[in-house]
């Protein structure tokens, strides 16, 4: 029987290793190019209970918010501009340049008002009157400039904008925002 050296034995497994990770990387490159027709089976059922919900992406929340700005940048207000998820957290704001203090806050409570309730802010303003007591709810402001985003008739975010002299302006802005998001 013929003995090997050392050098000789670790130039096989090398060689053999070699041999075995092509093959596999071939396989697993072939498979990835392949177009499969369904997505495999889940090999666990889905946990009861769980609810699936639909998100603005970060890329989208930033066109709304830039598109929002722009439009009263064009009309020559200075505003800032805030897009929360359906939860109201804040997902991004921009303060415009010029945009006064009280806009930065006022732009994220307008859109948490408008994704709690899934209506323009100028509408909810107008409910204060038969339930004075929501404006009692913490981080909201019943001020006209928000507007909620919606996907299958349910809300998934809103456009808040604060800072033009009317809220009507504000509205007009944030409507932008969401506009921009269907083109």
């Amino acid at each position: 029987m013929k003995t090997f050296t050392a050098k000789t034995r670790i130039a096989t497994v090398v060689g053999g290793l070699a041999v075995i990770g092509a093959a596999t990387t071939g396989a697993l490159v072939a498979n990835a190019a392949t177009p499969t027709a369904a997505p495999a089976a889940p090999t666990q059922a889905a946990p009861k209970g769980l609810v699936q919900t639909t998100h603005l992406s970060i890329a989208a929340a930033q066109k709304a918010a830039q598109a929002a700005l722009s439009a009263a940048e064009k009309a020559g207000q200075h505003v800032s501009v805030a897009v929360v998820d359906r939860n109201g957290n804040t997902i991004l704001t921009l303060r415009g340049d010029g945009a006064g203090p009280q806009s930065y806050s006022s732009a994220e409570e307008k859109a948490f008002t408008a994704v709690s309730w899934n209506a323009k802010t100028s509408e909810l303003a107008g409910r204060l009157q038969q339930t004075p007591t929501l404006k009692d709810i913490k981080g909201t402001l019943f001020l006209a400039g928000a507007v909620p985003v919606d996907a299958n008739n349910a809300p998934i975010a809103a456009v808040g904008v604060a800072g033009a002299p009317s809220g009507a302006q504000d509205e007009s802005f944030a409507q932008a925002g969401v506009d921009a998001l269907a083109k």
